[in-house]
């Protein structure tokens, strides 16, 4: 009965029906063989008989002798694929949902298993756990893994086994589970090393800048000037050349470099070591040279790479200089600029600055000023100074300001309630964005970061944007700006506005209160002048008084109440000395401005003897404010950094996007320790 119902099926079956389908064309043409000649289809008649009995025969015969032979080659193909995928030379492993190892061959259990043999693959290589396996709405999955110093391409694959556990006597598995995990392991590891010494081969195309060439110059005798460039060449030349570079000498101050990607690696080891080599060439200079490196580093073209390292050296001259910027397509690393950049004393680039805002402002409609959140004395001087830039040039104005802190309000309240401004003169950023168009300039202060601004918004709406501020710039920068006026050795951007209203209007005349708002931005940023002071911070104070400032008014006006002292002197009490040299205080959260508070806590614990600089933490409507201080030996802006924020050498913060005081404190801590194991700080 079995044997009955036994069939052959597919290409087989057709290829075995062909001769009864050759009876049929015989018997047909039998028939018109008797339809012309009655002897000649009878002849033939006897023909077809005899071929239908002998093909019968050989069919019904030779059927159980061909499914005889079919069982017989599909249980040697089997085994003999059995045998391939074992002896297969790709380690190749069958596994269960759990990562229980079912079967394995031969190559995996010699490469990768050894002596040693696993119940679970997760446990010979972790990477290959149960939460990279292939799920069922999933395809494939392909990772690479590392084992014993190999690099595998390892692919996973889902294959289902429907009706396993009720073929199988042996393995019992649940019927939702009814699917193996089959796995197996490419060595690329020759491969791999390719690759890598292909792309430690490709060239990256460098700038090196003199930052302060013409300074240098004047401050050594003229005869040993031409010796004093030569010693600087041979420096940059033998750094270059010990890693097989080339170094092409653009200008009298600028180079242009190319090295190997490897190369690369040798520099950011010894931490680019050149910035210190040059510094050290004295044969009588007063100032010491310093350098300014941009490299491109994993670009797709030579032409982009060049690009990549133009972006890198203007960043570092906005930094300052005396650092090395390395841009790459992932984003920016900075090595160096741990002091300070000597002021210039030429106010040539302030005048060229002033002509070309003059320009832009006269060309617009209206003019929208705006500095950072939590707008502070310096943020808020600067918008006025501006503002009042644009009402001389007869042009309409406004500040974007959202929150007045407690210390602005009392200069806030007196601009805002003076009949000589108007009442829109301050605009929240909702009611900026309503009022802007497409002849609006947009002027940024004491900020270069977007989302630090009042009101992020306007700046895409805008197409001519200008940005003054003495903050070195990060990653992220107003991008889109048409002039950028940025001077990290600036004491303030209050006095950046002072130089520059002295050349955008000729013999520019301002209220007092506005002399005011702009003194008093420079003596917060300057802590009384104590602070980041030079010949031109001093020369902007004083055409301040000229105008009207009045000093002791602005004294007055940023002077604490009781809550406010109490405080500041409590957590300047409590704060912790770390390493016997950064002091880490928490300021209180639930007063008026407490943001504030933490800056001046911060400027109060650098008068201790051997703190070298300060950290205060505040809770401010959901987040935690990092205010950060140094005097001269700390640059506080690197830490913060790498917290995610920003700001001077010596005057920094960071923002944390949590509430937990501890955990941020310990966050800094490690940032701290780290960078002094990497010789950072």
């Amino acid at each position: 009965m079995k044997k009955r119902n036994m069939r052959l099926k597919g290409q087989l079956r057709m290829y075995m029906q062909w001769p009864l389908i050759m009876t049929v064309l015989l018997a047909a043409m039998n028939i018109w063989m008797y339809m012309v000649d009655k002897k000649a289809g009878l002849m033939m008649s006897v023909f077809v008989v005899v071929y239908l009995v002998i093909v019968g025969m050989l069919y019904f015969y030779n059927r159980s002798l061909i499914l005889a032979d079919l069982i017989q080659f599909s249980t040697q193909y089997k085994g003999i694929q059995n045998t391939l995928l074992k002896e297969l030379a790709v380690p190749y492993v069958i596994i269960l949902e759990d990562g229980r190892i079912l079967w394995r061959n031969d190559s995996f259990a010699e490469r990768i298993e050894g002596k040693k043999r696993e119940q679970y693959l997760y446990k010979l290589i972790p990477e290959l756990n149960t939460g990279v396996y292939p799920r069922e709405d999933m395809g494939n999955v392909e990772l690479e893994v590392t084992y014993k110093e190999r690099d595998y391409q390892a692919e996973l694959r889902r294959v289902s086994v429907e009706g396993f556990s009720e073929a199988e006597k042996l393995l019992q598995i649940p019927r939702e589970k009814e699917y193996f995990i089959a796995v197996y392991m490419k060595d690329v590891t020759e491969l791999n090393a390719y690759i890598r010494a292909n792309e430690e081969q490709r060239l990256i195309a460098g700038l090196i800048y003199i930052d302060n060439y013409d300074e240098v110059m004047e401050s050594v005798e003229e005869v040993r000037q031409s010796l004093l460039v030569a010693l600087v060449d041979r420096k940059i030349n033998k750094y270059i050349s010990d890693v097989d570079g080339i170094v092409k000498k653009l200008e009298k101050d600028k180079y242009f470099v190319a090295i190997k990607k490897e190369s690369y690696h040798k520099f950011e080891g010894d931490k680019f070591s050149l910035l210190e080599e040059v510094k050290q060439v004295n044969i009588g200079n007063a100032r010491c040279a310093t350098l300014s490196i941009g490299l491109g580093l994993n670009a797709s073209t030579y032409a982009q790479s060049y690009n990549y390292a133009r972006i890198a050296i203007d960043l570092a001259l906005a930094r300052g200089g005396d650092q090395a910027v390395i841009k790459d397509s992932k984003g920016i690393t900075y090595f160096g600029g741990k002091k300070e950049q000597t002021a210039k004393n030429t106010r040539v680039k302030a005048r060229v600055k002033a002509e070309a805002l003059r320009e832009f402002i006269v060309s617009k409609d209206q003019v929208f000023v705006m500095g950072h959140k939590l707008a502070d004395a310096d943020s808020f001087g600067a918008c006025m100074g501006i503002y009042r830039a644009a009402v001389e040039l007869e042009k309409k104005a406004h500040v974007v300001i959202n929150e007045v802190t407690t210390s602005m309000r009392p200069l806030f309240d007196e601009i805002a309630e003076s009949p000589a401004y108007g009442k829109d003169i301050f605009l929240t950023p909702e009611q900026a964005l309503e009022n802007v168009t497409d002849n609006t300039m947009v002027v940024v202060v004491d900020t270069n970061k977007p989302q630090m601004t009042e009101c992020p918004g306007l700046l895409k709406r805008s197409k001519t944007i200008a940005v003054l501020d003495h903050h070195r710039q990060g990653s992220h920068v107003i991008d889109n700006a048409v002039l950028s006026y940025i001077e990290p050795y600036s004491s303030s951007t209050s006095e950046m506005v002072a130089e520059v209203l002295q050349y955008i209007v000729d013999d520019i005349r301002f209220p007092s209160v506005e002399a005011d708002c702009l003194y008093a931005g420079i003596m917060i940023d300057t802590r009384n002048f104590m602070n980041r002071t030079g010949v031109r911070t001093f020369e902007a104070a004083a055409f301040l008084r000229r105008c009207g400032a009045d000093i002791t008014r602005v004294r007055k006006m940023f002077r604490d109440d009781m809550e406010s002292y109490r405080a500041k002197a409590e957590a300047v009490r409590m704060a912790e000395v770390y390493r016997e040299e950064y002091a880490i205080a928490q300021c209180p959260g639930d007063i008026e401005s407490p943001t504030v508070l933490a800056a001046q806590a911060a400027n109060e614990l650098l008068d201790i003897s051997g703190i070298k600089a300060s950290f205060v933490l505040t809770v401010y409507e959901g987040r935690i404010y990092l205010s950060a201080r140094s005097i001269d030996e700390v640059n506080v802006q690197i830490i913060a950094e790498r917290l995610g924020g920003g700001g001077h050498i010596n005057s920094a913060g960071a923002q944390f996007d949590h509430t937990n005081i501890w955990k941020a404190i310990q966050d800094l801590k490690d940032t701290i320790d780290q960078m002094i194991e990497e010789g950072d700080i």
